[in-house]
């Protein structure tokens, strides 16, 4: 019986961290909507994803180590925004700002 819903091992996955940082997000996005507008949210949901993959998914050592979780929050945080975006809306039409 699985009876961990999210455990450090869990968070310092690809699937995991995407499953978080979606959760987190979604939970007080109309917080950051509401205050600053749409366009934050991606930057808000950048935010989450940086912290908890240095907390969890941290790799390497020195400048190459933080490059590296750096781009790793980068690519969890997009495919974050795009699954929601798949699952909620997927042939919604956007506009240009």
């Amino acid at each position: 019986m699985y009876n961990n819903f999210m455990s450090s091992e869990t968070l310092g996955t690809f699937a995991g961290l995407v499953a978080a940082v979606s959760i987190i997000v979604q939970f007080t996005k109309s917080i950051v909507k509401n205050k600053f507008g749409d366009a934050y949210v991606r930057l808000y949901t950048f935010a989450i994803a940086l912290i908890l993959t240095f907390i969890f998914a941290r790799l390497g050592q020195g400048i190459q180590g933080i490059a590296l979780t750096v781009v790793n929050a980068i690519l969890v945080s997009i495919a974050s925004i795009g699954s929601y975006e798949i699952i909620s809306d997927p042939k919604a039409r956007k506009r240009k700002i």
